[in-house]
């Protein structure tokens, strides 16, 4: 496998799209397999990320945040625990390896890890093109099927074409109906920056909108950065959740886990998505929630409260006007509702994830949907096609609801990347016509070719 051309334009044996960990667990994946294979069985790869550099989540990487995963459930350990891409082996090049085992501590910092994919995309920055962001995804027709995709990027004349698309479109911020962004109303995604930007002697009163980690990250952050200010927590439970990552528990991120899911029935997968939703969703560490409790505690003894745990409290307006944001807040048991006047609101209220088979246009029609309109996908990750293509789509994100909750996370992304890499290779030169189960990421189909199918015209792009 490695890259051809066809009408003069190379194809690529497959282009990423997006390149958060996910994609940079891949592109890791195929700089090791490369470093092994003959030249007949290199991948060629090429990635592209719309961003001007690498960066994840870089507006939540406040100071003493921890990552909620192992530093072993890094870009490579459990695919390759031999690997010089692992966490270990960026801190042995750093010179901190030693500094972290004295340090005795399963989680590394959040800004640490950050900088170790940092390290890592940079070794790999041959496969990537940054600032390139895709606008369209289009068909290459080879005698009325698709055997390639041509990937638009804004502003590049030259044409990325490759027999396989990876998608990993990341995710994008949620704000509840109604509300609308402003120089007072953030979203959490963008805390750090915002409150640089900021005056804390501008700041007299903040309010905090959610109940998740984040959420109780951002109240902290702001209560540490604005020091005359208060601080409201305002959420509908009665107080914040701890995560259960107990041992057991845990076991819902393991590799095994995502086979167990993937053949379970509808009814099972949405059991156990219930069962272990305090895993992730919507709660938070426990040591976060004891220092925050903590911290309660001691104003009340001192006599001077500015952070106040609007516990059972739903937001019920949002006005933002020129001089302050005014929110209504009603608390649940009684009904009273009152208004806090404050200087900057931030929602902290989730993301959704990002629907990558948009940028396919009518192609999309080709992709197998559930009764839910989900897209279908094979174990492999690959999105099950009707009639089957030669040209494949993968998803890395936005596969919850076929390979578990783990897929949403960092647990699995290093196995992952090396089952996705092994099932472009195991396609190539296969027959997509050919009758398989779904677990190849084809679905059989009746003699109908693509084109028909699909409604397509040959156009320019057409082989």
């Amino acid at each position: 496998m490695t890259s051809s051309r066809h009408d003069g334009i190379p194809i690529h044996d497959l282009i990423g799209v997006g390149f958060g960990p996910s994609n940079l667990a891949l592109a890791v994946a195929i700089e090791e397999h490369n470093a092994l294979a003959g030249s007949d069985r290199r991948v060629d790869a090429l990635f592209l990320e719309k961003q001007p550099t690498f960066g994840w989540h870089r507006g939540m990487l406040v100071d003493g945040a921890t990552m909620q995963v192992s530093f072993l459930k890094d870009l490579a350990t459990m695919r390759n625990p031999t690997s010089s891409f692992s966490f270990v082996a960026y801190l042995h090049s750093i010179g901190r390896l030693v500094d972290f085992v004295n340090h005795k501590v399963f989680f590394p910092l959040r800004a640490e890890f950050h900088g170790y994919l940092e390290w890592a995309a940079a070794r790999v920055a041959d496969q990537v093109r940054y600032g390139a962001e895709v606008l369209a995804i289009e068909p290459v027709l080879t005698d009325g099927r698709i055997t390639a995709f041509d990937v638009v990027v804004a502003g590049d004349p030259v044409v990325h074409r490759a027999r396989n698309v990876v998608l990993a479109p990341g995710l994008t911020p949620h704000l509840p109906d109604g509300v609308d962004l402003s120089a007072r109303v953030w979203h959490n995604s963008r805390l750090v920056p915002n409150v640089a930007g900021t005056d804390p002697a501008s700041v007299r009163t903040a309010v905090v909108v959610g109940a998740g980690q984040s959420a109780a990250e951002t109240a902290d952050y702001l209560y540490r950065r604005f020091p005359d200010a208060d601080v409201h927590a305002v959420f509908g439970r009665y107080g914040y959740s701890p995560a259960d990552d107990s041992p057991f528990a845990n076991r819902i991120f393991d590799p095994e886990a995502v086979d167990h899911y993937f053949e379970a029935p509808e009814h099972v997968k949405r059991r156990l998505t219930e069962y272990h939703r305090n895993t992730n969703y919507s709660v938070v560490d426990g040591d976060l929630i004891a220092e925050l409790y903590r911290r309660v505690y001691e104003e009340r003894v001192q006599g001077r409260q500015r952070l106040h745990i609007r516990h059972a409290t739903r937001v019920v307006e949002l006005r933002d006007d020129p001089e302050a944001a005014h929110v209504d807040v009603e608390f649940l048991p009684t009904g009273k509702i009152e208004t806090l006047r404050a200087d900057v609101v931030v929602y902290a209220t989730g993301y959704r994830p990002g629907d990558g088979l948009a940028l396919f246009g009518d192609t999309a029609d080709a992709c197998a949907r559930d009764e839910y309109g989900r897209p279908r996908l094979g174990r492999d990750y690959r999105v099950l096609t009707e009639p089957p293509l030669s040209a494949g789509i993968y998803l890395q994100g936005g596969t919850e609801h076929t390979h578990g909750i783990g897929s949403t996370l960092l647990s699995n992304i290093a196995v992952r990347a090396g089952e996705i890499l092994a099932s472009i290779q195991d396609h190539s030169g296969t027959d997509p016509t050919a009758e398989s189960d779904p677990g190849t990421g084809t679905v059989a189909a009746a003699t109908a070719t693509a084109t028909s199918a699909l409604g397509l015209v040959p156009s320019s792009r057409q082989g």
